[in-house]
């Protein structure tokens, strides 16, 4: 896990009420080393004092375009230059937008066009907000023009202060701080790569799928995703090409990853047969994808009837990663094996069966290891043999994977792009 020490942070405040809950992030912040300067927005002001902030953070807090205690008054300039990344929590869907159409109205907006920092948005608003189609565009415009150096992190999904329920909190201070911290374990990935992937393209799924039982239920698992995009980010600082096939996961896509959101199985087995076809030299199935579907899915949602029983009936899910294996030119491809008991046994017979090149097996019935955790421990398996990479964090875990992966595909596909 990277160290935040001496790391330089420039928190953005902007005017709404989970304002409040970046005072606690400023403080996560500074205790884990950052140097924290904050900025806030008039609004944001209404609803937090910057002395809150001058004390947590200690420094000044700016809140103006032209600060005549700033050298030369430019304190825009000064500041845009300063931060190793700026984080805006709360991002209102006014700062949204104005940052989207390249306004510079007063400090903030000011520093973001004139830095060459990298960005992060955490979004915090009403969920009809959120939800609204101009929002939607504003993001959408943000991660493909600054694809590379602007990152959306979140929004969270609950009760809103307003009454309301839906996604559109802000993320908490924790999930902030593990973010930040995140993002420079990954800075440091692209810095100290020992493979060099240029040219070649990979695939790789991540996260749990959905299966819906009617329009408000669904049969899913506990997989966060986080393994994926870890190993999404890996290959993409080693050079590669990547192509992320996501199921419903609350993580953002890491910089330079070509992400593409999914529910269901069928649905990613669609995207990742596609993704393949128009090229791919390394296949990666970290998905937990259900094993089952219910076989009728109700229009409606199915009400409780006294005291009776629901049955389900349940069909099988296509198998993804043995359907990418089985095709004629397939690429070099790696599953994963989630076992809670005989780990090396099951690995090794889905190996075979599903004609892999690779599995990387973990045993998901460790504390602290494995699904919803930012560590783990992994056998990674070949026909010929195995290696065992002890407990640590998935970032640099998923280093240590791609380096195998590159070497034993070069091995085993000499053609390839690898």
């Amino acid at each position: 896990m990277a160290s935040l020490e001496g790391k330089k942070i420039l928190l953005g405040v902007t005017g709404g009420i989970a304002a409040y809950k970046a005072a606690d992030l400023c403080r996560q912040l500074t205790r884990k080393g950052c140097l924290v300067r904050v900025v806030m927005t008039r609004g944001a002001t209404e609803f937090v004092s910057p002395l809150t902030f001058q004390a947590l953070s200690g420094n000044p807090v700016h809140t103006e375009l032209l600060d005549s205690d700033a050298e030369a008054g430019m304190g825009h300039i000064e500041l845009a230059k300063w931060p190793d990344l700026i984080l805006i929590a709360p991002a209102t869907a006014n700062i949204i937008s104005l940052y989207a159409h390249g306004q510079a109205s007063d400090l903030l907006t000011t520093l973001l066009l004139a830095t060459q920092s990298k960005v992060a948005i955490a979004p915090a608003m009403n969920q009809a907000m959120w939800r609204h189609p101009i929002t939607q565009l504003n993001i959408a415009k943000l991660r493909d023009s600054l694809a590379g150096t602007c990152e959306i992190w979140g929004p969270g999904e609950g009760a809103q202060a307003c009454g309301d329920t839906g996604p559109g909190r802000l993320l908490e201070p924790e999930e902030l701080a593990h973010r930040v911290v995140e993002f420079f374990d990954n800075k440091n990935l692209q810095q100290n790569k020992k493979t060099d992937l240029t040219g070649t393209r990979v695939v790789i799924t991540a996260g749990p799928t959905r299966e819906a039982i009617d329009p408000v239920r669904y049969i899913s698992n506990h997989s966060s995703g986080k393994m994926g995009y870890a190993l999404a980010a890996a290959f993409s600082a080693s050079g590669a090409e990547v192509v992320l096939v996501s199921g419903p996961v609350d993580i953002s896509a890491p910089m330079g990853v070509r992400c593409i959101q999914v529910t269901s199985a069928c649905e990613m087995l669609s995207v990742a047969e596609e993704a393949v076809s128009d090229g791919c030299d390394i296949f990666v199935a970290a998905a937990a994808v259900a094993d089952y579907r219910v076989e009728t899915v109700a229009s409606s949602k199915m009400k409780k009837k006294g005291d009776s029983d629901l049955v389900l009936k349940l069909c099988q899910n296509p198998d993804i990663v043995a359907s990418i294996a089985a095709k004629p030119d397939k690429p070099f491809v790696v599953g994963f094996a989630a076992e809670t008991n005989d780990l090396l046994a099951y690995a090794k017979a889905k190996m075979e069966k599903k004609n892999l090149d690779m599995i990387i097996a973990n045993d998901v019935s460790k504390k602290g290891i494995g699904f919803n955790s930012d560590r783990n421990a992994v056998h990674v398996l070949c026909r010929e043999q195995m290696v065992e990479l002890p407990e640590q964090s998935k970032a640099a875990l998923s280093q240590k994977i791609v380096e195998i992966i590159a070497a034993r595909a070069s091995q085993v596909a000499p053609g390839k792009s690898v």
